[in-house]
């Protein structure tokens, strides 16, 4: 009804006439049906008990409640004096108010412990000295886990020495966006950041979410834009190893952003034995690409899984489900290996 024109203008008029100005049933009725339909469907209430109710309503909700002391403009200082003490008033209020909190203690404590055993997870590698790559996730928990990771990383970053590493997944179409940020805060904080640069894991599981809550799929719209952004962060990256303290780690399967990376290496005169720069495939994967890589003088790793079989499957199966697209990324090995092994048994033969 507020939406409606003649409504707004006839509400105006009745509370602009001297209705409104005299003590009697009239004026009553209309208070009367104002706070029964406009008046409780867009304010809080009139006293204390009924906004701290209804602000209880909307934290259990997951929204967060501003105050607003519903006064208009007045040029009279009478008026303006009990407006003032009005919002003196709110203040006091506020402090009574019930505070929203996101997370209940519990959710709260187990944050925590989380970020407790991560510290201790970071120490430990910096007494070590050994680089500690901290995996990305689904986007529903990735700014607990960026959190997480860049804190850590303050504390833990000194002396041009990135230990802790946060990883990019460059199938997201805010990956530059999310780089460019991270980089600027570290460089305006003198922290030595590392990066490991992905394209992402879980292409399926975010369409689907997104799909099932209606909103735009935050994966890129095709694998060619994934590859043009994967590639123009790692260019990135590549100058910010030139002109900083950043060490960068470049994880892909796919040959042309391995040639290109090392090519724009080349090209900025990053020496083939500079420890902030390493590329990384998986075990048992892209291994013509590794070895490419390493014969051209740069550091490879193997990303290796370990442990119980119990354990390891479901990994392994969670893997081959996100993966489908990647790992057909190993048919040039095979056709590799078939011809090795077709020039091995001729050799054999003759």
């Amino acid at each position: 009804m507020a939406a409606m024109d003649p409504v707004v203008d006839f509400g105006m008029w009745v509370m602009n006439s001297k209705l409104m100005g005299m003590d009697n049933i009239v004026r009553d009725l209309i208070f009367r049906a104002v706070r029964h339909t406009f008046y409780e469907h867009f304010c809080a209430g009139e006293n204390t008990v009924e906004l701290a109710n209804c602000m209880k309503r909307l934290n259990e909700s997951g929204l967060r409640g501003m105050l607003d002391f519903a006064v208009e403009f007045t040029s009279d200082n009478d008026a303006c004096d009990r407006n003032f003490h009005g919002f003196l008033d709110t203040i006091e209020t506020a402090k009574t108010l019930p505070i929203f909190y996101p997370l209940t203690p519990e959710e709260e404590q187990h944050l925590l412990l989380g970020q407790q055993r991560l510290l201790k997870l970071c120490q430990a590698c910096v007494e070590a000295n050994i680089p500690l790559v901290i995996d990305a996730e689904h986007t529903t928990v990735q700014p607990a886990v960026d959190y997480f990771t860049y804190s850590s990383a303050i504390k833990c970053n000194k002396d041009d020495n990135p230990i802790v590493y946060g990883t990019i997944q460059a199938y997201l179409k805010d990956a530059k966006e999310r780089l460019l940020l991270a980089t600027n805060a570290a460089d305006k904080m003198g922290v030595p950041m590392g990066f490991k640069l992905v394209r992402g894991a879980y292409m399926s599981s975010e369409r689907k979410l997104a799909s099932s809550l209606g909103y735009q799929s935050p994966i890129h719209n095709n694998i060619q834009q994934t590859h043009a952004c994967y590639n123009d962060c790692a260019s990135f990256l590549l100058e910010s190893i030139t002109n900083g303290s950043h060490g960068v780690i470049l994880a892909t399967h796919n040959v042309e952003s391995g040639r290109l990376a090392a090519k724009k290496a080349e090209d900025l005169g990053i020496a083939y034995w500079n420890k902030k720069l390493e590329f990384a495939q998986l075990y048992g994967m892209a291994e013509a690409l590794s070895f490419g890589l390493r014969n051209a003088g740069f550091q490879v790793s193997k990303y290796m899984p370990f442990g119980p079989v119990e354990t390891a499957i479901p990994y392994l199966l969670r893997r081959a489900e996100e993966n489908r697209g990647l790992l057909s990324a190993s048919g040039l090995d095979r056709e590799l290996t078939r011809k090795e092994l077709g020039r091995r048994l001729k050799a054999a033969i003759l």
